[in-house]
């Protein structure tokens, strides 16, 4: 019997407030997920119905009877038939048995608010696409804000706002599109009141004219100064009364910014302004150099900060990389933190980053934040109390052996004082694809994206309230057609299980706790493989990610170990070839390149797995590819059900059994 609330000390079973919410690994559910979805079947059907009942059918009653139609069905059938039995091929994510990549199990309330709206196949573009859905999306993007600690009272400056994307990789875009367009807004700004011979008066953080600004400072404003020049600039303008002077100058605004004139011409224009800088961990996603491409920042413009030995951002070395580059007045657009990196799961310090702006900002210069937490955002819903606050340190460890540490509390706590935020509910927060969402600190940053003026001149416009504003959601994302389905799924599932520790952070916390079982598991695994490998794991996790490495007894050989460690994720990886049934447990692999860690660390790593450092080699031969990086299996311990007994122990008990099994089986083949 299983409490619905299990005690701290107990980390034995899981959450049985967890059983409704999930289809289950045999299925538990289905009658559950039958009915429910028969239900909003016939509710979709009805409302065709009775929509405008006096409409003559279409399609006549006695099309059935028909042998076209029939023909049609029966090809129909037999397609969905070959489909499904190709999708047997799938890799089993609902399965406790799959610890590989982010997927797990789907949350029900989720999949069935996906499957449902589907039928109604709304585009939250625009409300008038998507009357139903839009809001939802709007309310999603609050509910996540909230959970990353940004205000959302509206009443109050600035309001957050955020809104769902395709993945985490387009909200990355969208991170240094929104800090882009404020960062070089200002230069467009004065060179516009320049152009049409503006006096505006003393504006601005310094209270001086734009004039008297040098360009270093215009481009070192922070989010909130940027907006609130531009206000007060427009304002002062709109005052004089003369519509077509406003007009002429935010047309004016509008050809002298980046985004009209393009990197080259902008840049020209300003030869006393060097392109800007990004600056990312090594750990970070490649998504941040698919980024500054596709926004013409240029990849090299990529500034790459190590990582200390838990694998997060170094604080030393980035602030030894922001000294260089603002000390020579080169701009840095954005500092990325990552709250839970997709290979490894650990924790940048966010907190410092924060603090190392404050320090540059005193200094006269700064840049924008933007946390990547694709992968560990949903675990804030933890940190929150049901009216947002955050929970003490003290409390949270209560309900674990090591969660949360010092630094990965204070990364949390320091999310709200960013700029902005990805997170990805179709990772951790176990909804269907697709699902990311990008979340802004000030949501007025929306007025620089417009793909139209949005400061308008006519005073009976002035009543449009934000809200209403952001509905028109398409001018202000880089995405045109958005699926309401995914909003409707996201709204639903924070709906059943809110987005704090007594809600969805029982859900996180149930991950967190897989992740710290199979750590105690794989350290007694260490031991009692000691007579045949050597067992590391590389650095603690900060999520429910964990990495090890095996190397054979006596081995001094890195391309050794690597191929040693490759046969034994063979034994772990899906096979394309091969039915998955045919597979006993899944899991997945990733690599340590010299480039990824600071030679200490890579020092460190080696000398734990009894490995020469002299055979891991930054350039090597095509026969010798095995030796330019550190092999790493790699868990994703994701699934509620991980430390379910099956009657003969856990999963992750049957999985580091399999582990010793096959460790053993493969030292002894040589």
């Amino acid at each position: 019997m299983r409490s619905s609330d299990p005690p701290a000390d107990d980390p034995g079973a899981p959450d049985a407030f967890l059983d409704p919410l999930f289809l289950g690994p045999k299925g538990e559910n289905a009658q559950l997920l039958e009915s429910q979805l028969l239900d909003l079947l016939r509710d979709h059907v009805y409302w065709r119905r009775n929509f405008h009942p006096e409409d003559r059918p279409p399609i006549p009653a006695d099309a059935p009877y028909r042998q076209d139609f029939q023909q049609t069905l029966a090809r129909t059938r037999q397609e969905l038939f070959w489909l499904s039995a190709e999708l047997k091929r799938a890799v089993p994510f609902f399965s406790p048995r799959y610890v590989g990549h982010m997927c797990s199990d789907l949350l029900l309330p989720g999949l069935l608010a996906q499957l449902a709206t589907t039928l109604w196949n709304p585009n939250n573009v625009a409300e008038a696409a998507a009357p139903a859905t839009l809001d939802k999306e709007l309310e999603v993007g609050r509910q996540l804000a909230a959970m990353l600690g940004y205000s959302v009272d509206p009443s109050r400056r600035p309001c957050a706002w955020g809104h769902l994307t395709s993945g985490g990789t387009l909200a990355n875009y969208e991170g240094l599109w929104n800090l882009r367009a404020a960062a070089f807004y200002p230069l467009a700004l004065a060179a516009a009141a320049r152009r049409l011979e503006l006096d505006l008066g003393a504006v601005g953080p310094a209270r001086r004219p734009l004039d008297r600004y040098r360009p270093w400072q215009l481009v070192n404003l922070s989010l909130d100064q940027v907006l609130a020049l531009r206000g007060d600039c427009l304002e002062r303008v709109r005052a004089r009364g003369d519509r077509r002077l406003f007009q002429r100058f935010t047309r004016a605004i509008i050809e002298e910014r980046l985004e009209t004139l393009g990197m080259a011409s902008f840049f020209a224009r300003h030869p006393e302004i060097e392109p800007p800088r990004v600056v990312v961990p090594v750990s970070a996603h490649y998504s941040w150099q698919k980024a500054m491409k596709v926004l013409g920042l240029g990849a090299g413009q990529l500034l790459r900060i190590d990582v200390d030995e838990h694998m997060r951002m170094d604080p030393a070395h980035l602030a030894a990389v922001l000294d260089d580059v603002l000390g020579r007045e080169i701009p840095v657009l954005a500092v990325i933190g990552v709250l839970g990196t997709t290979e490894f799961g650990t924790v940048d310090p966010i907190h410092e980053i924060v603090a190392l702006r404050r320090r540059w900002r005193r200094r006269g210069a700064g840049f924008g934040i933007h946390v990547d937490a694709a992968w560990g955002g949903f675990l804030a819903a933890a940190f929150r109390r049901p009216d947002g606050s955050l929970l003490p340190r003290a409390t949270l460890r209560r309900r674990f052996r090591y969660f949360p540490s010092s630094e990965v509390y204070r990364a949390f706590a320091a999310v709200g004082d960013t700029d902005s935020a990805t997170v990805d509910p179709h990772k951790l927060g176990y909804l269907p694809y697709p699902s990311g969402a990008f979340v802004a600190r000030n949501r007025e940053v929306v007025d620089l994206l417009s793909q139209e003026a949005a400061y308008v001149f006519d005073l009976e416009r002035d009543g449009i309230s934000r809200e209403e504003q952001l509905r028109d959601l398409g001018r202000y994302v880089l995405e045109g057609s958005k699926p309401g389905a995914a909003a409707a799924a996201a709204s639903v599932t924070f709906r059943v299980l809110p987005l704090h520790h007594r809600g969805f952070g029982r859900l996180m916390a149930q991950a967190v706790k897989n992740g710290e079982a199979f750590f105690d598991r794989l350290n007694r695994l260490r031991e009692e493989l000691a007579d045949v490998a050597t067992l590391v794991m590389p650095f603690e996790t900060d999520t429910c990610i964990l990495c090890f490495a095996v190397n054979p007894r006596g081995n001094r050989h890195l391309a050794v170990m690597n191929r040693f460690g490759r046969r034994l994720y063979d034994a772990l990886r899906v096979d394309p070839e091969q039915p998955v049934q045919t597979r006993e447990l899944f899991g997945s692999c990733t690599a340590l390149a010299r480039g990824a860690v600071a030679g200490r660390q890579a020092d460190r790593i080696l000398d734990q797995l009894g490995i020469d450092r002299r055979t891991f080699r930054a350039e090597v031969e095509e026969a010798s590819r095995d030796a330019d990086h550190i092999f790493i299996l790699r868990h994703t311990l994701m699934n509620p059900f991980l430390l379910a007994d099956r009657g003969d122990g856990s999963y992750l008990e049957r999985f580091a059994h399999f582990l010793a099994t096959t460790i053993r089986r493969l030292a002894d083949q040589g």
